[in-house]
């Protein structure tokens, strides 16, 4: 060949050599700076979460985090519609495939298992009871079911399984409520819209309430709780309202209710679950319709609220149920975005709001 050919075809290979290098070198920074900055806004958007800042919601400052994904895969969850929690801070989930899951209050899960029949529909109540059984409410089976806490079902305790108007037969089942002495107190909507009252050892004792919109009847009471005076507490849905009673004796007393419909501040949209504090002097409501949870006062005057519209971090879809652990933190079931959050509500507030309330 040629000296002079060769030799420059030897500068045109090493220039082209030279170009690719920098090309490779460009594109290896740029993918490195996309990588990098994909890292940071991953860090950036961890850190907002835990702080709880989030935008476009009713949040208020304190810790925020969510967890869960939709699937039938054990660990995950489709629809959940109720929640409860041990001593031990394990949260019980019962989900639209028929499932109680287990997992810990960060939502690692530890372990599940189905309900024995579950075609005709799935479980929307769950609580435990004072000598530690999980309560399932098997709503369209018409039963009590209690389990251990690693799932063993004990087949003695059940309460109801039929279906009808009579007395320890039910309509649909949608919470339990054990007072001091340990008698039960389950809600029923359908036709019934009743509370029916149950002894330790599951005999029928009696019942209160009627489907309607007058005080002391019930249109579809959602969630029940009893606080530490023998005060029970009824998320009546569909009226849009909380009723009270005092079951300290052998026959319920109404005490009141309060709640209207509405959006603002106050105001309820199907209430589905209540929680009071240790004291019986704050109350938190699921307020479902609103897509929140709102704490009142005992007399039902507002002290705050957290949440709202949306599918962000501090926001939710029709949230079914809650509950509160140890440590005051709240774990509510964001149940049309199949995941569970876990919030501070802001205590000081609550507390500022208290004392004005009271003056």
């Amino acid at each position: 060949m040629n000296p002079m050919i060769a030799s420059s075809l030897n500068r045109k290979l090493l220039a082209l050599s030279t170009a690719l290098s920098i090309a490779l070198s460009i594109a290896l920074s740029f993918r490195l700076s996309i990588l990098l900055s994909i890292r940071l806004s991953i860090g950036l958007s961890i850190g907002l979460l835990l702080l709880g800042c989030t935008n476009g919601t009713d949040s208020q400052p304190g810790e925020t985090l969510f967890w869960g994904r939709r699937g039938l895969d054990a660990g995950r969850i489709l629809k959940p519609r109720a929640i409860t929690i041990d001593p031990q801070d394990r949260l019980y989930i019962a989900d639209m495939t028929g499932r109680i899951q287990v997992f810990d209050a960060d939502g690692k899960y530890l372990r599940g298992w189905r309900t024995p029949e579950c075609q005709n529909g799935k479980p929307v109540g769950l609580s435990f009871s004072r000598d530690g059984h999980l309560i399932v409410c098997d709503t369209h089976y018409f039963r009590l079911l209690f389990y251990t806490p690693e799932g063993e079902l004990v087949n003695e305790k059940t309460i109801g399984g039929n279906n009808g108007r009579g007395p320890g037969e039910f309509g649909f089942i949608t919470d339990v409520a054990e007072d001091s002495r340990g008698n039960f107190y389950v809600g029923e909507y359908g036709d019934f819209d009743r509370i029916q009252k149950f002894s330790p050892e599951g005999d029928y004792l009696l019942e209160f309430g009627g489907h309607g919109t007058e005080p002391e009847e019930f249109l579809r009471p959602q969630g029940l709780t009893i606080d530490r005076q023998d005060f029970l507490w009824v998320a009546d849905a569909s009226n849009h309202r909380v009723q009270i009673y005092d079951v300290s004796g052998d026959q319920p007393r109404w005490v009141k209710s309060w709640g209207q419909q509405g959006a603002n501040d106050g105001e309820l949209s199907y209430p589905y679950a209540i929680w009071l504090n240790e004291t019986g002097d704050v109350v938190w409501v699921c307020d479902m319709g609103n897509h929140r949870v709102q704490a009142f006062n005992r007399e039902g005057e507002f002290l705050g609220k957290w949440g709202g519209p949306g599918r962000e971090a501090g926001q939710t879809y029709q949230p079914w149920a809650f509950c509160r652990d140890s440590k005051g933190l709240f774990h509510i079931l964001d149940t049309y975005n199949h995941r569970v959050q876990r919030f501070e509500f802001p205590i000081s507030s609550i507390q500022k709001n208290l004392k004005a309330a009271d003056e």
